[in-house]
């Protein structure tokens, strides 16, 4: 059993699946505000979750110049912050139901890497508002996971924390903040030799004490 105070979330591959509405309110974005012939689907767009904001709009536009990205990318993540917010996208089994007992013991936040907006259109669809106590992005803070974990755990006055997390730059921001680590195996990626491993979020529950 892990011992902690606080359970740090990441959120795609790791609480939900929004690949495919995120594709489609993409695809709006670039037929409404761009004349370029592209069409991105689901599965094509799923490597580019967990990267930053900028990489990802420079791997699907390299032919848009950095202004052109950056206006395209503000009105992709508008779209999506609408379109997820709605009854949509996957919920992982177990997700909700595991989240409110986790509340019930521990301090309980999601940090990911994703535009501001994004985390609150996760708690709206899902109605978790009541069962995360915090949360942050680099949409508020302007840096990436491994500081915004230990942001979550300052401005909170958390000394012991797992992040859970389902690909390597989990595994490495987790690292770099200094907290644990469990690999949500079922998410969009790959870890070699994590210290834990779920193949369902709700076997969160046998290895948090």
């Amino acid at each position: 059993m892990l011992k902690v105070q606080a359970v740090i979330l990441d959120i795609d591959g790791t609480l939900w699946d929004s690949t495919e509405v995120v594709a489609a309110a993409w695809n709006k974005a670039i037929v409404n505000h761009t004349d370029l012939d592209v069409t991105l689907t689901g599965e094509g767009i799923k490597p580019e979750f967990g990267k930053p904001l900028d990489e990802i709009m420079l791997d699907l536009f390299p032919q848009l110049s950095e202004n052109e990205r950056k206006t395209l990318g503000r009105h992709c993540y508008r779209y999506e912050n609408e379109e997820c917010s709605k009854d949509g996208c996957i919920v992982y089994d177990g997700v909700v139901e595991t989240i409110k007992k986790l509340h019930d013991t521990h301090r309980v936040f999601i940090v990911s890497n994703c535009q501001d907006g994004y985390i609150e259109s996760f708690l709206a669809a899902t109605k978790l508002h009541d069962f995360v106590d915090d949360f942050t992005c680099p949409g508020y803070t302007g840096k990436l996971k491994g500081d915004n974990i230990r942001i979550i755990m300052r401005r909170n006055g958390v000394g012991s924390a797992v992040y859970v997390g389902d690909i390597m730059a989990d595994f490495t921001a987790s690292q770099k903040a200094g907290v644990g680590f469990i690999h949500a195996r079922y998410g969009f990626g790959q870890v070699e030799n994590p210290p834990y491993a779920i193949d369902n979020f709700s076997q969160l529950l046998d290895i948090i004490e």
